[in-house]
């Protein structure tokens, strides 16, 4: 019998680990279905018939047919549909979105693209690479503060905050980023690797589609 999640997307996307993190530490089994960027596979209307953004990635449940986009919007589906990770009031809630947005704005931008110009992915001048390491580092540093005295980033417990920012925090260093300049946040990492269900990206999301195990 199928899993009840379908993902699709690429095994070097950020976004793609984030919704596949939520998944194995929800203990939700999921088919992975490998994207084929390279070949344009997510511009062609098979793909954009379910993803209107051409992006990844796409969660489709097959509970009830819904076709999902974008990262932050499928982890707070997952929360909702599985109880798991939203906050224990709404107060968590809010504020675990809020920082998602934050991410999203501050420090996913500037790593993602630090790391595809490092890597290769995305050619771009010397002052494009120096901005993204400013505000990469700049993002770090508000988190490196905002983590002190804390277990997590929002209330008592893990939320999707903690998963959404993970998921950007464990590309740093392939963008160059130098986390042992903030060791609240690799104390924070330390611990939620730790959780149980939790798999490294290189792990988690295979180079080519498999089924749930």
């Amino acid at each position: 019998m199928p899993a009840r999640f379908e993902l699709n997307g690429v095994f070097l996307s950020g976004p793609t680990y984030k919704v596949g993190l939520t998944l194995a530490l929800a203990g939700e089994p999921f088919d992975y279905v490998h994207v084929n960027m390279m070949q344009g596979e997510h511009k062609q209307p098979p793909y954009m018939s379910r993803q209107r953004y051409g992006q990844v990635p796409l969660l489709v449940d097959r509970s009830n047919g819904r076709q999902l986009c974008q990262s932050a919007a499928i982890m707070e589906y997952l929360a909702d549909m599985t109880g798991k990770f939203g906050g224990a009031n709404l107060d968590e809630r809010l504020q675990a979105r809020e920082w998602m947005y934050w991410d999203f704005d501050r420090l996913a931008s500037n790593v993602y693209r630090a790391r595809a110009i490092t890597l290769g992915i995305r050619p771009a001048a010397p002052e494009v690479v120096e901005f993204s390491m400013a505000g990469g580092n700049a993002a770090l540093k508000v988190l490196d503060e905002h983590l002190a005295g804390r277990n997590w980033i929002v209330g008592e417990g893990v939320t999707i905050a903690d998963i959404d920012i993970y998921g950007v925090v464990a590309f740093a260093d392939d963008g160059g980023f130098d986390l042992a300049a903030y060791p609240n946040i690799q104390t924070w990492a330390g611990r939620f690797e730790a959780l149980p269900g939790f798999k490294g990206r290189k792990d988690l999301l295979p180079a080519e589609s498999q089924a749930a195990a």
